[in-house]
């Protein structure tokens, strides 16, 4: 069998068709687990202990579960047995993910929000770029369905100034209904697990258009709106707690109010001059006015009363003083937001402070101001220093992104994943930027891959003959244990196979760590075609040989396409 590709009207090219033959590698160990050529159920569940190291109660069933899969495949023995194809499909199969399987929340939930990294999201309701393009309900709903726990929404004043709109203030991009935006999230918010949402808002408003949309927070979400009350926390309440809750987290309307005294009590402070003595009458219509603002400034309060009784979460900007931005109030815990940058000016000066300030405090970090076609940054020097909300533009693309969606597979992908103990200990403050000891090893073996030909059209990466397919292979943690590598290209194969290069990561803090993987198609003189892409949480990677499954761009998973890859941990580590 061949495979052609037209090079001119007259003249193709044609090429030995490649098939799923398992690597040699792939067929010694099958015969190191089997009797002439089948594998029995006991063999297959000493292969499952030894080799994939499960452990877990029920591995009869699980085994069992495997023989089912494959017959399915229509590839099993008709004795009961296993042979080689049939081990292969189960080898490449689902039921063999590197992570556990189904995907399920194992982290204690019971812990205080400070102790978790949250899945967020900056200018949620944003289409594209930050200047120009759409706001819309749209982006708020994929990324609730995609398990993003924290939605920003930015409130403006509508041109005639009687209701709030959603929108990017100070730019060309469109606006968006409010009331549409929190429709979507009541509809969303929990469409992936129970665990609590957060609204972070960033509030423009006046004193009765916050008081308008108090109103329609309390009517829209009712029970699922999480009220202080009275309450006052040393800590804030766990995921657990708060299930099946919205949370708002914005700055005080205070801010507002004592903005508008300030200038109220700069106006009458006017050097006396002939022209502004006024008469006996005009002081007592003076008099009227004050008594009118009075009045007004009482409406206000009541409306900015009812407003601030619905912020769960008190926020404020860090800026100057630094002493000022981490001072940490022990009996009310609070949100404070800085930029990237201001986050590489903080931990250059007070990496420990911020760890420390994280274990009982949020901490939201977001794209600098600069990033007009909504990139993102390294979600690392947060997490390092236990940033909780580490806010990024969902709607871009790129390695940034992939890691962010690498971190919260974790944990059933819940949107919630729990801190490293190293991050939480009050007496040792973790430092990522002192020289630490190697810890463990991750060992990395890419076997084979497949299901290109599925998923991407024949000429797809290249015109004229089968794709030539690498992999860089890379750890994204702590800067002494990043690094990356790549195998050799694959020429002309739909199902490459690559050598038994064995690549290690030598790791100070794997509790840190994420293996990303990304597949290219060489070109000799045009750039490298994208060929799919993941990340995988080490903390929750299991060892064996596992199916990679790849994503495309978007982190949207491909039906067909995996790579075939072992893992080992040496030492073995135990992580929290």
């Amino acid at each position: 069998m061949s495979e052609s590709f037209k090079v001119c009207f007259c003249c193709s090219r044609s090429f030995k068709e490649k098939t799923r033959e398992p690597p040699v590698s792939i067929k010694r160990l099958f015969e190191a687990y089997s009797r002439n050529g089948k594998m029995s159920f006991d063999e297959l569940l000493r292969f499952v202990s030894e080799v994939q190291g499960e452990r877990h109660a029920g591995l009869d069933d699980y085994v069992q579960d495997i023989f089912h899969s494959v017959k399915h495949h229509n590839i099993f023995h008709h004795h009961g047995l296993v042979h080689l194809n049939a081990f292969y499909r189960y080898l490449f199969s689902d039921t063999n993910s590197p992570l556990p399987m189904p995907a399920q929340v194992h982290h204690d939930m019971k812990a205080p929000l400070s102790h978790y990294f949250v899945y967020t999201g900056h200018n949620s309701y944003l289409t594209g770029n930050q200047v120009n393009s759409r706001s819309s309900v749209e982006p708020i709903v994929q990324a609730l369905r995609k398990g993003v726990k924290v939605i920003e929404l930015d409130l403006w004043p509508n041109p005639s100034g009687n209701a709030a709109e959603v929108r990017h203030g100070r730019t060309l991009t469109s606006h968006e209904d409010l009331q549409k935006c929190l429709n979507a999230i009541k509809d969303n918010a929990f469409y992936v697990s129970d665990y609590p949402v957060m609204i972070t808002l960033e509030d423009h408003l006046p004193p009765n258009l916050q008081a308008q949309v108090a109103r329609m927070l309390t009517k829209t979400f009712r029970g699922m709106l999480f009220r202080c009350g009275s309450e006052s926390w040393k800590h804030f309440p766990s995921p657990e707690e708060l299930k099946k809750k919205i949370l708002i987290s914005t700055k005080p309307p205070k801010e507002y109010l004592e903005s508008k005294t300030v200038q109220t009590t700069r106006t009458p402070m006017v050097k006396e001059t002939s022209w502004s003595r006024v008469a006996s009458s005009t002081n007592m219509a003076r008099k009227g006015e004050n008594k009118i603002l009075e009045e007004e400034g009482e409406l206000e309060s009541e409306a900015v009363g009812g407003y601030r009784d619905l912020i769960a979460i008190h926020a404020a900007n860090c800026k100057d003083p630094l002493k000022d931005c981490l001072s940490d109030d022990p009996e009310k815990p609070r949100r404070v937001s800085m930029d990237e940058q201001w986050l590489e000016t903080m931990v250059r000066t007070r990496g420990t402070d911020l760890v420390r300030f994280t274990q009982r405090n949020l901490v939201r970090i977001y794209p600098k101001g600069t990033r007009v076609d909504s990139s993102n940054y390294d979600p690392h020097v947060g997490w390092t220093h236990g940033a909780q909300m580490v806010a990024f533009n969902m709607q871009g693309h790129g390695k940034q992104l992939w890691i962010m969606q690498g971190m919260f597979r974790a944990n059933g992908g819940c949107g919630y994943v729990k801190k490293p103990r190293i991050l939480l200990d009050e007496h040792t403050l973790f430092d990522p930027c002192k020289r630490l000891p190697i810890k463990t090893t991750l060992k990395v073996k890419i076997y084979t891959g497949e299901g290109w030909d599925l998923d991407f059209h024949q000429t797809h990466f290249d015109q004229y003959s089968p794709p030539d397919f690498f992999v860089k292979i890379g750890i994204a943690g702590v800067p002494r244990d990043t690094v990356s590598y790549r195998t050799e290209t694959a020429v002309d194969q739909w199902f490459p196979i690559w050598s038994n290069d064995e690549f290690l990561f030598q790791l100070c803090v794997p509790e840190l760590a994420l293996l990303w993987f990304k597949v290219q198609d060489y070109d000799n003189d045009t750039q490298n075609d994208f060929a799919g892409q993941t990340c995988l949480p080490l903390p929750e990677l299991k060892s064996g040989i596992r199916a990679v499954r790849l994503h495309d761009r978007a982190g949207k998973a491909y039906k067909n396409t995996r790579l075939l890859v072992s893992f080992a941990l040496d030492p073995p580590y135990t992580f929290r």
